[in-house]
């Protein structure tokens, strides 16, 4: 029995995220510099999308989250043959591949926050998701708006990035074309030229964590590639944030290694709906659709993951 682990990006923190992370022993640390970097009343404060989706909120609570419940799963699940994260997700795969500690991932995710957030000061972008489109009307918004497709998400979808007025004029269009249109709760446009600046320092930051050879087969988000060198992985994370990111290609780089089950480590399902559409023959559940950890293993390692 194997199985590989998906872990989600900004935007799929939400106010009833993995409720049972509060009761687990093993969770605690993680959870308690969240409160620290966050305040302690970081999981009631979700319900405030002005505070839930700024940067400096979001990523740390998205990377907190799923480190915390990769820390708490982890003895329990089968043997782990590929980890792939979604944007700033990469960091926590970076812990579960044994790359980095927790302590490192969470500062490196207040670090990336920073970083971003310095480039977009004094406007304002964002991203839009884009699905049952023609790859043809994408590149035409792209150019009608000055746009650019920051994640590749499947063969008629993908995420686009951008000035927020732009993007808005761009999914009147598309939706007149049949599409279906809908803005992220991410205040940045990630993964374009407009935060280049941010790559020198996130590089730096990266530099001065402790890393660790993978111990299992780690994805990288802008190639689909699977990365064995640490001074790669921190080449592609510093890049990652101003470069496409090839999800459709992590996906089936993520397949090619045969995982009985595919998990999402952390809140909301979207990278699980997303793997069902691409590869509906491999199982895959996200940790949001089960009550505790108990059941999340539970299924990995018995009907769920065959």
């Amino acid at each position: 029995m194997t199985i590989a682990l998906l872990f989600p990006g900004q935007g799929t923190q939400h106010a009833a995220m993995l409720p049972w992370l509060d009761g687990e022993e093993r969770a605690r640390p993680v959870l308690e510099r969240m409160a620290a970097t966050l305040g302690r009343d970081w999981r009631a404060r979700l319900a405030d999308s002005a505070w839930s989706q700024a940067n400096a909120a979001a990523q740390v609570l998205v990377t907190g989250a799923s480190v915390a419940a990769w820390a708490v799963l982890a003895p329990g699940l089968p043997r782990v043959v590929a980890v792939a994260g979604y944007s700033v997700g990469e960091l926590a795969s970076c812990v579960a591949a044994g790359m980095l500690d927790a302590g490192d991932a969470q500062a490196l995710a207040e670090r990336r926050a920073a970083a971003m957030d310095a480039c977009v000061a004094d406007g304002a972008t964002g991203l839009l998701s884009v699905s049952n489109v023609d790859a043809r009307d994408v590149a035409a918004a792209c150019g009608r708006w000055d746009l650019e497709v920051a994640i590749r998400t499947g063969e008629r979808r993908c995420i686009l990035g951008g000035p927020t007025d732009a993007l808005a004029q761009a999914a009147a269009q598309l939706a007149g074309l049949g599409a279906n249109a809908k803005p992220l709760g991410v205040r940045v446009a990630s993964h374009t030229r407009a935060l280049r600046a941010a790559v020198p320092a996130l590089a730096q930051a990266l530099a001065r964590a402790t890393w660790r050879a993978p111990r299992v087969a780690w994805v990288a988000g802008i190639t689909g590639a699977v990365l064995r060198d640490t001074a790669a992985v921190r080449h592609v994370l510093a890049e990652q944030v101003a470069t496409t990111v090839r999800w459709d290609d992590c996906m089936d780089a993520v397949a090619e290694r045969r995982p009985d089950g595919v998990l999402q480590v952390g809140p909301c399902t979207s990278l699980a709906r997303l793997w069902r559409e691409r590869h509906p023959a491999i199982p895959v559940r996200s940790c949001d659709d089960f009550a505790s950890a108990a059941q999340v293993i539970d299924w990995a390692r018995s009907s769920g993951a065959r």
